[in-house]
């Protein structure tokens, strides 16, 4: 390509609609908006560069109704390698080493076409995680469907599942845990949050930065086709009717070209050729350079004619908006691109020059009228100016909106559940209701082994724990990261503040009691309209509780994403701010199972005692078909003191398992313990005796831990926690082959276990 900049504006391509306010509408932006793109240009854009602004202002891509909030959370500590603004954040695993990791959505693709929404989700997490010269050592999922007896739900679920291990068992990269829960109020708008974490040198991060001027842009991966094209205003706007029509904007994924590029992409880091790299997702190339020339306050000039395809006739607008997968825009050091072409011939990718960086601060293309390299004499080229935008405009000078917001009105009070029950059939009903029961039928169909190392496997500890091998001079060092997912949108939905500070706490808890210190969090933040004054009360609010909780726990949020619109013909999904946290195990022995192992063992409840509080639990909701109640709330003074407990005991090898009360409250939780080994108890229930058995059965109020442990370990065990200031209350002892509880219940294990597995049977059968 010739690096001489054309001369004048952009002029309106050969066969390219006219442009108008009514066509910016039907592309997203307002009024307002489209006054905005004018003054920026100074004239009214083409079709390629109105295109450009409306997906660089989506919300997905300018988070111009969140980024107000999100400047409240904390992303600094000790431990914080890299915060957000990259592809991905990092903590420090010590060694030299630190864990890459992000979680993001793929909500609206997944409910369009569940197998690639969701294998796409998965694929460009990974991109995210690897293009920071991180290699993915394992991945979770957090899933959202409708009523298990909707008529979309078996389609749906059987669909995202199989997108994810499609996808991840092809690439070689372990899932090995994750959430999934049923809520009428996703009937016409699924959650697919994915997570992966990484492993990389602390010294040896790549970023998205687009510096030097004149070096080389370089496209890596697959070619560009017309797939995904508009996904990121797609997924930035509400669902009707007409939704299933929106199938072109999914992405189409190959997880073999994804494991060529992840291998490709490692080796070219390793060259040190390389000044930036950026993975293309939303929003494709224009994202991508845009996002690389922010950063680094330089300019980028394409020449869109260089761009590898798959599909002729492609025009610029499609070029720049297309989220075709498994592709990577690099910026090499000047004189070394060769290097980049030659280890892509290696690993058999494409790979292309097009184009450069540029100290004009502008995002430039150029493009010839009528030239396709599928069929046209490349002698024949004579390009013309198609896109010529401030790079301000399309970043830091994108919208942001701070919206109005209103405090919902109070809920009408209704009656309680009815605790007067008969317990023992309460908890048969909830072990093996669809939100409760055995992800079993999920987890097969996920490669949880592949790289030998998964330490727990799903549904054997409250986190995931993986084992890593890093290599420093010639010796291989073994770190253990502890992985958990997480959140409860009904809690969120009473309180945003509590709901969602209890959503980390609980993260951070399953880490605590698998044997891990909590290091950082990622979120995803799913929310309806934007444009809703309760939605935004809502949002603002769950973001203090995220930072008060991530802030006491000393876990901070080093990446993320938000995902708005989550709402069908104006009805929202519950307020649903999934968090991830990342911990590490300094020794393999430190690792706690969540269920029952030895006879005889003592079993312990630590944490707060029980008030029977039901406000936003499955039992409240399984018994009046509604969320109801008044929010349980959290001490978070109280949950550091017991996650340093846990950890302390972990670290002196006392528990022999260790399993929190979450979902389902006590009842489910000893159950839990029980079904995993097919092991019994035989214990009394926590609590105010005067509260019924049934609240203090199902009670889902935070910061309370089920252990169990040698007798002759009692008194050391009550030494740690009296140290940490945690109320320790034996509750009796693993025996017999029943979960029996004093003056509440007696069941056998062997009944709760067979109901817990088939828990999806009556969805997926």
């Amino acid at each position: 390509m010739t690096h001489d900049t054309l001369p004048g504006a952009p002029v309106p391509f050969p066969g390219e609609p006219s442009v108008s306010r009514e066509i910016a509408r039907e592309f997203g932006l307002t009024d307002a908006e489209w006054e905005r793109v004018v003054f920026f240009l100074g004239r009214d854009p083409t079709y390629a560069e109105l295109g450009v602004f409306s997906v660089m202002w989506s919300e997905h891509c300018s988070y111009k109704s969140s980024r107000l909030h999100l400047a409240r959370l904390p992303t600094e500590g000790a431990q914080v390698v890299q915060g957000p603004g990259e592809n991905a954040g990092a903590v420090d695993i010590g060694d030299g080493f630190c864990a890459v990791f992000k979680m993001e959505s793929h909500n609206h693709p997944s409910y369009i076409e569940p197998y690639q929404g969701a294998a796409t989700g998965v694929g460009g997490i990974l991109r995210d995680v690897f293009t920071m010269g991180a290699r993915p050592v394992a991945s979770l999922n957090s899933l959202r469907f409708g009523r298990p007896d909707h008529p979309k739900t078996p389609r749906l679920l059987a669909g995202v599942v199989a997108g994810i291990g499609g996808y991840g068992n092809c690439i070689g990269v372990p899932t090995v845990g994750g959430e999934v829960q049923f809520d009428a109020s996703y009937d016409g708008n699924i959650l697919v949050n994915a997570f992966t974490v990484g492993i990389a040198a602390t010294d040896g991060l790549f970023f998205g930065t687009a510096e030097g001027e004149g070096n080389p842009v370089l496209y890596v991966g697959a070619r560009t086709g017309r797939d995904g094209i508009h996904g990121a205003t797609m997924a930035s706007a509400e669902f009707d009717d007409d939704s299933d029509k929106k199938l072109p904007t999914v992405q189409v994924g190959d997880p073999f070209m994804e494991k060529l590029l992840l291998e490709a992409c490692l080796e070219i880091f390793a060259a040190d050729c390389l000044v930036g790299v950026q993975d293309m997702g939303a929003a494709g190339l224009t994202s991508s350079s845009v996002e690389m020339a922010a950063r680094s306050g330089s300019g980028i000039e394409l020449d869109l004619d260089m761009i590898p395809r798959r599909a002729r006739g492609l025009s610029p607008y499609e070029m720049l908006l297309s989220e075709s997968q498994e592709r990577m825009l690099m910026v090499a050091k000047a004189g070394r691109e060769h290097e980049v072409l030659e280890l892509c011939e290696k690993w058999d990718l494409e790979a292309a020059v097009i184009g450069r960086v540029t100290g004009s601060g502008r995002f430039v293309c150029k493009a010839t009228p009528g030239y396709d390299p599928l069929v046209s004499d490349p002698s024949e080229r004579a390009a013309q100016l198609v896109v010529d935008i401030p790079i301000g405009a399309l970043a830091d000078e994108a919208p942001k909106y701070d919206r109005p917001q209103a405090e919902p009105a109070p809920e009408p009070l209704e009656p309680a559940p009815p605790t007067d029950v008969d317990c023992a059939d309460a908890l048969r009903e909830m072990v093996g209701s669809p939100n409760l029961g055995s992800r079993q039928w999920i987890w097969r169909q996920y490669d949880h082994v592949v790289r030998d190392g998964t330490v727990f496997r799903p549904g054997e500890a409250d986190a995931a724990v993986v084992r890593v091998f890093c290599e420093k001079e010639g010796e291989t060092i073994e770190k253990f990261l502890a992985v958990s997912v997480d959140c409860n949108g009904r809690h969120v939905l009473l309180d945003p503040r509590q709901g969602a500070a209890m959503a980390v706490a609980e993260c951070a808890r399953n880490i605590a009691c698998s044997g891990g210190k909590p290091l950082g969090t990622t979120d995803c933040l799913n929310f309806g309209s934007p444009e809703t004054p309760t939605t935004m009360w809502r949002f603002a609010r769950a973001i203090d509780g995220l930072a008060e909780a991530c802030t006491a726990l000393d876990v901070p949020i080093v990446s993320g994403n938000v995902s708005l619109y989550n709402e069908t013909d104006g009805k929202p999904i519950l307020p649903t701010p999934t968090v991830a946290v990342v911990g590490q195990l300094e020794d393999p022995s430190h690792r706690v199972p969540s269920g029952f192992r030895v006879p005889g063992d003592v079993i312990a409840h630590l944490g707060v005692p029980s008030r029977g509080a039901l406000g936003g639990s499955e039992y409240w909701v399984s018994r009046t078909g509604r969320v109801g109640g008044a929010p349980v709330g959290i001490d978070l003074d109280a949950e550091v003191r017991l996650q340093r407990a846990l950890l302390a005991l972990a670290k002196a090898r006392l528990l022999s398992s260790a399993h929190d009360v979450s979902d389902g409250g006590f009842g489910v939780c000893v159950a839990e313990a029980c079904i995993a080994n097919g092991l019994g108890c035989r214990v009394s229930l926590p609590g105010d005796g005067d509260v019924p058995p049934a609240a203090r059965l199902f009670s889902e109020e935070p910061t309370r831990v089920v252990v169990s442990f040698a007798e002759a370990d009692r008194d050391a065990v009550a030494a740690v926690c009296a140290e940490h200031g945690v109320p320790l209350a034996p509750i009796g002892e693993v025996a017999g082959d029943h979960v029996d509880i004093e003056d509440a219940l007696r069941v056998s294990v062997a009944d709760l276990a067979a109901r817990h597995l088939a828990a999806l049977d009556a969805i997926v059968s």
